[in-house]
C-alpha cells in the first residue's frame, strides 16, 4: 500500500489536482490518502472533494482520512506533499507588500526572492523544521514532494539542515519552452523539440531547443524577437525577451516574477519601464483577492457535486509517485542539493536540474558549467537564498539584513540602513508568525 501525506489539504484546488492526478492513475495501487490542515472547516472541504472524486473514479482500492494531529497523520506515510501557506494573505502577504512600500520598494509577487520572499523563508522554515521533526521519527524513509514556495529557500533548508529525502517541484520548467515558441510564433515546433533546462528555481535557463534533427531553433527564435515591436508582446513576457536579448538565453519564470530577482527593472527613478515591460506591480496581493472571490463563487458546486470528474493535469507528483512504485522511469526536472551537477554555482546552492526517478528514488542528472553569465546571475539570488536559510537555523538577525542587503532588487533601491530598519520593522510586524531572533 502507499500512503500519500498531503500537508496543507486546506489548500482544496491543488489537493484536488495532485490527488485526483495519483487517483486516476491506476499503476499507484492501493492508496491510502491522508489529509491533514490546520484549519478544520477547509480539511473537510477538501475531504468532501476528494471523496467525491474517489467515487466517480470507481477506484475501490483507495482509502481517504483526514488528521488534525499532523504527526499521526504523517505515520507510516511513502510520500508527503507539502503545500502550505504559512500566515496566508491576510495578514502575512500583505505585511510583505505594505511594510516595503514605506520605504519606496515595490514588488510584484514577493514569494521566491526579494524582501518579500526573505520574510515568507523566515515564517515558513520553522514549520518545514516540524514537519522534518515529525517526518524522522513517523516515516523517515518517506519522499518529501515540496511545492511551497520560496522554493530553493524550503528545499534548500530541508536538503542542507534535515534527513528528510526531499524535492522541489515547481511548474515554470514544462511549459517555459512552449510559451517562448508561442510568443514568437513559431508554435509549429512547440511538440516537435527538444530542450534542455538547467539552472535555480524560476531562474533556470533554456540552454538549448532544437527541432527533432538536431537543427538549433535559437537563431530563428531571436531574430523574431528582436524584429517584432516590442507592442507586438505587450501582454506577454517582456522581461524574458529583453533578458535574453541581453544574456543569450531565455528563463523559465514569468516577467513578473524574473522582473523582481534583478536589479534592472522595477526602479524608482525610472518609471518609465514599469509600462515600457508591462510589470503588474502588486501582482500577488490581487491574484489572492481573486482567488479568495473564485473560491466563494465555485465552492458549493464544487463541494456538493457527487457526480465530479477529474482531468489530469500537468503535476509531477503522480508521475513521481507512478514511476517510484513501479520502477518505470519519468524524467522530471526538479530541486535538488548542488552536489557537483551544475560545477559554476555553489556546491550548497539548491539547483533545479533533470532528475530521473525510480524505484531508487531521485536521480539527479550531471549538467556541468552554465554559461558564466548565467552562472553569475544565478549566483546573486543564491547568496540571499543561502544567506536566508543560514539566519533561519541560526536565529541570528544579522544574517537577516545581510540576505536583504544582498538582494538584487532591494539593493537597487535601499541604503543599507534603510534595508535593515525595514526589516526590523518586518520582524515586528510579523510578531508571532517569525520565532524570535537575536
Amino acid at each position: 500500500m502507499s500512503k500519500i501525506c498531503f500537508l496543507g489539504a486546506g489548500s482544496t484546488i491543488f489537493a484536488k489536482n495532485v490527488l485526483g492526478d495519483c487517483i486516476y492513475t491506476e499503476d499507484i495501487k492501493d492508496l491510502n490518502i491522508v489529509l491533514h490542515d490546520i484549519d478544520e472547516k477547509r480539511l473537510e472541504e477538501s475531504r468532501a472533494l476528494i471523496s467525491h472524486i474517489i467515487k466517480t473514479s470507481g477506484r475501490s482500492d483507495v482509502t481517504l482520512s483526514c488528521n488534525l494531529n499532523r504527526k499521526e497523520a504523517l505515520r507510516g506515510a511513502s510520500y508527503v506533499v507539502n503545500a502550505v501557506q504559512v500566515g496566508g494573505y491576510d495578514p502575512c502577504t500583505i505585511t510583505d507588500f505594505e511594510i516595503p512600500k514605506k520605504y519606496g520598494l515595490r514588488q510584484t509577487i514577493a514569494d521566491t526572492l526579494g524582501i518579500g520572499g526573505i520574510f515568507r523563508a523566515l515564517r515558513t522554515i520553522p514549520v518545514m523544521k516540524a514537519f522534518a521533526d515529525d517526518m524522522e521519527e513517523v516515516c523517515p524513509d518517506a519522499l518529501l514532494l515540496n511545492y511551497t514556495n520560496p522554493m530553493a529557500m524550503l528545499t534548500g533548508y530541508m536538503q542542507i539542515h534535515t534527513s528528510i529525502k526531499t524535492i522541489g517541484l515547481c511548474h515554470s520548467v514544462q511549459d517555459c519552452a512552449a510559451r517562448l515558441l508561442k510568443d514568437v510564433d513559431m508554435t509549429k515546433y512547440i511538440d516537435k523539440c527538444k530542450w534542455e533546462i538547467a539552472g535555480i528555481n524560476h531562474q533556470a535557463w533554456l540552454l538549448k531547443i532544437t527541432d527533432l534533427e538536431g537543427n538549433d531553433l535559437y537563431p530563428e527564435i531571436k531574430n523574431r524577437a528582436l524584429s517584432s515591436d516590442m507592442n507586438e508582446f505587450k501582454n506577454t513576457d517582456l522581461v524574458r525577451l529583453d533578458m535574453m536579448d541581453k544574456f543569450g538565453y531565455y528563463i523559465t519564470e514569468s516577467s513578473e516574477h524574473l522582473s523582481e530577482y534583478t536589479p534592472w527593472y522595477i526602479k524608482s527613478n525610472y518609471p518609465d519601464l514599469i509600462e515600457k515591460f508591462n510589470i503588474p506591480l502588486d501582482e500577488y496581493p490581487r491574484r489572492c483577492v481573486e482567488q479568495i472571490e473564485e473560491w466563494a463563487k465555485v465552492q458549493e458546486k464544487l463541494l456538493n457535486d457527487p457526480q465530479i470528474e477529474h482531468e489530469k493535469t500537468y503535476e509531477f507528483a503522480s508521475y513521481i509517485i507512478k514511476a517510484m512504485e513501479t520502477d518505470i522511469p519519468f524524467r522530471v526536472h526538479g530541486n535538488v542539493l548542488n552536489t557537483g551537477l551544475i560545477t559554476n554555482l555553489p556546491q550548497n546552492a539548491c539547483v533545479e536540474v533533470p532528475c530521473l526517478i525510480d524505484r531508487n528514488g531521485v536521480n539527479p542528472c550531471f549538467v556541468g558549467e552554465l554559461p558564466e553569465q548565467c552562472a553569475a546571475i544565478n549566483r546573486t539570488n543564491i547568496n540571499v537564498q543561502l544567506l536566508t536559510i543560514k539566519a533561519a537555523a541560526t536565529l541570528e538577525k544579522k544574517y537577516i539584513y545581510m540576505a536583504a542587503m544582498l538582494d538584487p532588487h532591494t539593493a537597487a533601491e535601499l541604503s543599507m540602513d534603510d534595508i535593515i530598519h525595514m526589516c526590523d520593522d518586518l520582524i515586528e510586524a510579523h510578531g508571532d508568525w517569525l520565532p524570535k531572533y537575536h
